[in-house]
């Protein structure tokens, strides 16, 4: 039986970002204007989302015995979250590559999994416990999609709130969306999805519904700037985007997105109520520089959504 609390399957990696005006092409040399190391990778930024938010958080992984494997586990120490992870003494912890836009702030991102891209069912069903115990369980697809569909069946057989994040945009089982209570991609991750462009609202709820027929409970596709749609059998809801100040970098909003939703969830939150906390959540962590380090706080969630409802 489901308790309280997040369990999240995912990676990590140690995000080596770089500001510059451009992407260098094949064969040139730009140079930048900024760089930092941090902890990343979308498992482990939305845990550290999760647990800002408020929720009690169990991560489950792999990371190498190595510099940046002891990053992920200082990180998620000072984040509060329970790590449950293999160290392997062969594989390395994963690194992404960001670019990021010097004053635009999009970025463009190469990653590699390391010692997560070897997750496998096996090693989910050694953490089943931690799944067990939670309220809601979140994966996506940088591990193996065999250990993000084992994670689901045991969620779903443990009465879990299921949150499925399609990203990267990568070949699954399409009988994982018959697990999963809400599917929550990006535009781009639900035109793959769908073959739907999500251009505007309209186009956006077309996609929703091709979700809903391959099995899905809820689609909730976020929209960036637009912000969000939930999308379900019983009604269809914009959830408007909210500007909590000036954007410096948009890399992390999915994460906070979705690590804010499962949070507000696991707290009782209705649905559409927890994807407007998600929602406050993204709009706050693009003000800020990096991912797991632009994650908001609780209270500054609460305060952003209080102020959207006296105004």
């Amino acid at each position: 039986m489901s308790q309280d609390g997040v369990a999240i399957l995912g990676v990590f990696v140690a995000d080596l970002a770089f500001r510059a005006a451009k992407l260098p092409a094949i064969g040139e040399t730009v140079k930048g204007s900024g760089f930092a190391v941090g902890p990343g990778g979308k498992g482990s930024n939305q845990a550290v989302a999760a647990s800002r938010a408020g929720g009690r958080v169990s991560f489950i992984s792999r990371i190498g015995s190595d510099t940046f494997g002891e990053l992920a586990l200082k990180t998620w120490k000072a984040e509060g979250i329970t790590p449950r992870v293999i160290q392997s003494a062969t594989d390395p912890t994963g690194a992404a590559f960001i670019y990021v836009h010097e004053t635009r702030g999009d970025n463009a991102i190469i990653v590699v999994p390391g010692a997560g891209g070897g997750l496998s069912p096996a090693d989910i069903d050694a953490a089943a416990d931690a799944i067990r115990a939670s309220r809601v369980f979140v994966t996506q697809l940088e591990q193996p999609a065999d250990a993000a569909h084992r994670a689901l069946v045991l969620a779903r057989e443990a009465g879990c709130i299921t949150v499925f994040n399609p990203a990267p945009a990568l070949p699954f089982d399409e009988a994982m969306f018959a697990l999963c209570d809400y599917v929550v991609p990006n535009e781009s991750e639900a035109e793959e999805l769908t073959g739907i462009a999500v251009a505007d609202l309209d186009a956006a709820r077309r996609a929703g519904d091709a979700l809903l027929k391959k099995g899905a409970g809820t689609a909730l596709i976020t929209l960036g700037e637009r912000g969000a749609l939930f999308h379900a059998s019983d009604r269809s809801v914009h959830v408007p985007p909210f500007d909590a100040g000036k954007v410096v970098e948009t890399t992390g909003a999915g994460d906070a997105f979705v690590g804010g939703f499962a949070a507000a969830l696991a707290s009782g939150a209705e649905p559409l109520e927890a994807a407007r906390f998600g929602s406050a959540a993204a709009g706050i962590s693009v003000t800020r520089p990096g991912t797991a380090p632009a994650m908001p706080q609780r209270a500054e969630i609460e305060a952003l959504l209080a102020g959207s409802q006296r105004s």
